[in-house]
């Protein structure tokens, strides 16, 4: 481990991803698990990074790069946010160092949106833009669309953060699917993949069609009545109608022709590649755990360079 320079770490809400690097990036061991923010607050932050390094045999005292939720209010330590719009850089100047450290650790900040009509913040995310769009040398107006739990939509220019909204895609997908009547026509589902025609028949339908959402929500357990619709196909119909709704709503506020770069990785990456060729948008991917570690290494780079 003597080439080990610093280690980059995406603390999310319910996942946390550590990745020891050397200076010029390469990744020498790497640790991932499910103490996320919810996790640490009860058993600390410190002691949850420690036990990872401890774990890769780290070396003492290297500096710690860190984005996402750590930084949040709940977290370990408020890390604020840069208000929009904002340079990606400015997200690299305004780090928060952790006191009362051995180590030096630092906790990136949001972006955080404050027009009146549309508040919005993210937190993660803008790791992600930074390596995604700064590593490949990105220049003019690009739409960016990064799939999860909650959904971004960002407008950039020139590395400039115009505008963003989050859709609660995901969480809504969850609570409906589990929660609610919805539950009864998807319980025996299988899993499914995007070419499935359920799912981008909904993609397609609910995009042309976003004011009939919640009755196309319904349908699903009255065509499972009526018809015979299977649970895999009721459960790919409404992962595919709140794709779709998202995507709808993300075009509502930029040009329809736009493509997109999509940043995004596994099986939830495929379902969004789907659906955008459902609705014939050009897109390229980029896959999101090698966008969160290039943001941070550009991150370490600049403050520990």
């Amino acid at each position: 481990m003597s080439d080990a320079a610093f280690v980059a770490v995406d603390w999310g809400t319910t996942s946390f991803r550590l990745w020891l690097l050397s200076r010029s990036g390469d990744v020498l061991a790497e640790r991932r698990s499910s103490e996320g923010m919810t996790t640490a607050m009860h058993t600390g932050f410190a002691e949850v990074l420690a036990s990872h390094l401890a774990a890769i045999s780290a070396p003492e005292g290297l500096p710690v790069i860190v984005c996402g939720m750590a930084g949040a209010r709940q977290g370990w330590i408020e890390a604020g946010y840069v208000d929009v719009p904002a340079n990606l850089a400015e997200v690299m100047d305004r780090a928060t160092r952790v006191p009362e450290q051995k180590s030096d650790i630092r906790i990136l900040p949001g972006l955080a949106q404050r027009a009146e009509g549309m508040p919005d913040v993210m937190r993660g995310e803008e790791t992600q833009l930074l390596g995604a769009l700064s590593t490949d040398h990105r220049t003019g107006a690009q739409l960016v669309c990064m799939p999860g739990t909650h959904s971004k939509w960002v407008r950039v220019r020139d590395l400039n953060v115009t505008q963003f909204s989050t859709f609660m895609t995901g969480e809504i997908f969850d609570v409906v699917s589990k929660h609610t009547i919805l539950s009864h026509a998807m319980a025996d589902a299988e899993a499914f993949s995007g070419d499935l025609p359920a799912f981008s028949n909904a993609v397609i339908d609910i995009y042309n069609n976003p004011q009939m959402a919640t009755n196309r929500f319904f349908t699903l357990r009255s065509g499972q009545l009526l018809h015979g619709l299977s649970a895999t196909d009721a459960k790919a119909k409404l992962s595919g109608a709140l794709i779709g709704l998202e995507i709808a709503g993300a075009h509502a506020s930029a040009p329809r022709d736009s493509s997109v770069i999509l940043i995004a990785s596994g099986g939830l990456g495929e379902l969004y590649k789907a659906a955008f060729n459902a609705l014939s948008i050009d897109f390229i991917t980029i896959d999101a755990d090698d966008a969160v570690r290039r943001g941070l290494i550009a991150a370490a780079t600049s403050i520990w360079h």
